[in-house]
């Protein structure tokens, strides 16, 4: 009975060292952050990405206590922003925003100076923007069923729009496409501003634009809404069906999330994963969201690898079919 508390006590230092390094990473866990916290942006002030992190930085700084720099660096498609951030410290202090692009420029450039799927880790999808299938009244057709109808009697005639090519709404209507095996044709301009008043025009048949910059253009009859192209209909257009109501295999890629250098540990991760969902449940977030048509969907990190991963996959038909590089 004596050697027992001899016993435990040489249990307890051979197993201190273990114990101590555990707690030393508890404490450094819930420390996080521990100094400002990054966001770079792969794109200019103003974007569609920008606008995302600048609505959730702020929230996630009063959270953590620390401040939330949105980092702003365009060029060459977001490779600059990526490789930058794949060179930093695995410490959750620095974190990309990206969008489709990131995956479009992983299958469309050889040479990049990072790994896009060794270098990063997926943090958390922070939702997708609302794009639509739009056409013009003077098209007449009212459904989706109607426009794939016309283009498989008018192969080759019917035009579609896009903001350039290997441009993300231009693998959505390759994807398209690809489902519905018509054959239209391509037509790419400088941005969604010229490839609407083509389509307004009647000069192009069809296109995918964002829904924000075309909201009003739907209200005014300019352009008719076919489907939105995300998992719910938009409170923007109720009345306007999903894309896989019509097409239940169809799905378009236009995710808004964070990735992180890889090497981050899992449960600084899973803390910025948890923190970004829960500022997306704010009031005041859900507001700015529905106005900037902007459909929220937080995952998991494990959740946003796989995201990121199918994207990268698809994309690679994508481009192929679309002509953008060789098999």
């Amino acid at each position: 009975m004596r050697n027992r508390p001899l016993a435990a006590a040489a249990l307890l230092v051979a197993a201190g060292p273990v114990t101590i390094t555990s707690l030393d990473a508890a404490q450094a866990e819930q420390k996080f952050p521990v100094r400002p916290v990054r966001v770079v942006v792969p794109f200019s002030a103003g974007s569609a990405t920008d606008i995302t992190a600048r609505m959730v930085g702020p929230r996630l700084g009063e959270r953590w206590g620390q401040p939330v720099v949105i980092d702003n660096r365009p060029g060459a498609g977001g490779t600059i922003a990526a490789a930058m951030v794949a060179r930093t410290a695995p410490d959750g202090h620095t974190l990309l925003l990206i969008s489709a692009s990131f995956a479009i420029g992983a299958v469309l450039h050889r040479d990049l100076p990072y790994d896009p799927l060794r270098d990063f880790v997926g943090v958390t999808q922070i939702g997708t923007s609302t794009g639509f299938l739009a056409v013009a009244p003077s098209l007449g057709v009212t459904s989706v069923k109607e426009l794939i109808a016309l283009a498989r009697e008018r192969p080759g005639k019917i035009l579609f729009g896009s903001a350039g090519a290997g441009s993300g709404i231009h693998m959505t209507a390759e994807r398209f496409k690809m489902i519905t095996g018509i054959n239209t044709v391509h037509v790419g301009f400088k941005g969604q501003p010229e490839m609407l008043l083509e389509i307004m025009a009647g000069r192009i048949h069809y296109g995918f634009p964002g829904l924000g910059p075309a909201l009003g253009l739907v209200r005014e009859g300019r352009l008719v809404a076919l489907a939105v192209v995300t998992k719910n209909r938009s409170p923007l257009l109720p009345d306007v069906p999903t894309m896989t109501e019509v097409l239940p295999g169809f799905e378009r890629d236009a995710t808004h999330g964070l990735l992180a250098p890889a090497g981050t540990p899992r449960a600084i991760l899973n803390q910025i994963s948890r923190d970004v969902a829960a500022v997306l449940e704010l009031p005041e977030v859900k507001q700015q969201m529905v106005a900037m048509t902007f459909e929220p969907g937080p995952t998991s990190p494990e959740e946003y690898d796989r995201i990121i991963r199918n994207m990268i996959g698809v994309f690679s038909k994508v481009v192929v079919a679309a002509g953008l590089r060789a098999p």
